[in-house]
């Protein structure tokens, strides 16, 4: 579970050691709060939702940040060249959050709608409309 929580992570936040801090953090509060689950057999979306609030926490707090240190030429050039990692963090929350979960994390869009609370109908279009806009994004890229 470790592995999947942590590429889901990754999906979210694009970064090795923050993806890594996301996964503990999220390990910590649900074994601080591993009381208040009422059923056991909905563990696994538990600590799914604990760990997206983690990471949307995190990235909140990564916009408010202003980092002083200037990122050489080199290191620029081949964080662009990852056009599909920063399409994905630039689709709205709600379409990112479906994307990361069935692509990143491998769930079926009936895991990923149970882990968002929203109907398997709703992953589903969500999916498909985030899918359309890294198209078209990717492809104006391209041209």
């Amino acid at each position: 579970m470790k592995r999947r929580l942590y590429r889901i992570a990754f999906g979210y936040l694009g970064n090795e050691n923050s993806a890594l801090e996301a996964v503990d953090e999220a390990i910590f509060r649900g074994y601080g709060a591993r009381k208040k689950l009422r059923r056991k057999e909905f563990f696994e979306t538990w600590m799914t939702r604990i760990l997206i609030n983690v990471c949307k926490k995190e990235l909140k707090r990564g916009k408010r940040e202003t980092s002083v240190e200037t990122i050489p030429e080199q290191a620029r050039e081949q964080y662009d060249a990852l056009p599909l990692k920063e399409a994905v963090r630039r689709l709205p929350e709600e379409l990112r959050s479906v994307v990361v979960l069935r692509y990143y994390a491998g769930l079926t869009v009936a895991e990923t709608a149970q882990r968002l609370g929203i109907p398997q109908g709703t992953a589903a279009t969500r999916q498909r409309r985030a899918l359309e806009l890294l198209r078209l994004e990717l492809k104006e890229d391209l041209e």
